[in-house]
């Protein structure tokens, strides 16, 4: 009878034993399934997104692509092949281009791609056979900044340019200048646009600035 009760003490203590290692398993592939399903969520989240939520806007700003010429734009003319007809040419006032042979060609106006196909289709007019012909700015025309600055005038355009870069390639503000705003009036518009200062906004070549006085 005794040995009866000890073997019987025996096996529910193995059968506790083996039960606490399975609820241990259990709880193990539980965390880990966890702790993977976290990593695979952080894995798959885009590459810098934490400092994208930290970061402002971008600067918007007009693409190359679609950048219009205009009178005082620098261009280089690559015609392969035709050394004597490549070379580096200003937009005139009259927003043409003179070229050899070809004589003048209107850019202002026009995408770079668009002036590109033009002389294209001009040299093809029994000048070249098949012409191959590029086109790359070289100098953009400048800008200009009037108003409560230090030195208004004309300035050199520079790629990524803002309204507060602007302002300080002129010197600064005066002490008479409303800081909140400014107003702008893009290449080829009419109208002028009324901008917030503490804002990055992009100034583009041609675009003349204002900075107005404050009201005491």
């Amino acid at each position: 009878m005794v040995g009866v009760m000890i073997l019987w003490g025996i096996q529910n203590r193995f059968k506790s034993i083996v039960s606490m290692f399975l609820l241990a398993q259990l709880l193990s592939a539980c965390g880990a399934s966890s702790g993977g399903s976290e990593s695979s969520a952080l894995s798959a989240a885009p590459a810098g997104y934490g400092a994208t939520l930290q970061s402002s806007a971008p600067v918007q700003s007009n693409p190359v692509a679609e950048y219009r010429l205009g009178s005082g734009d620098k261009v280089k003319v690559n015609v392969f092949g035709e050394a004597d007809l490549s070379g580096e040419f200003l937009v005139g006032d009259n927003g043409r281009i003179d070229l050899p042979l070809i004589g003048a060609v209107q850019a202002r106006g026009q995408t770079v791609t668009q002036f590109q196909n033009a002389v294209v289709a001009r040299y093809s007019r029994g000048y070249l056979k098949d012409p191959k012909v590029s086109v790359s700015v070289l100098n953009y025309r400048p800008f200009f900044i009037q108003g409560e600055v230090g030195k208004g005038g004309e300035y050199p355009y520079k790629a990524g340019l803002t309204i507060q870069d602007a302002v300080a390639i002129a010197g600064g503000y005066t002490y008479r200048a409303n800081t909140g705003k400014a107003f702008v009036r893009r290449a080829g518009q009419d109208q002028e646009v009324e901008i917030q200062t503490n804002q990055r906004v992009a100034i583009n070549p041609g675009d003349i600035i204002r900075v107005p006085e404050r009201f005491f």
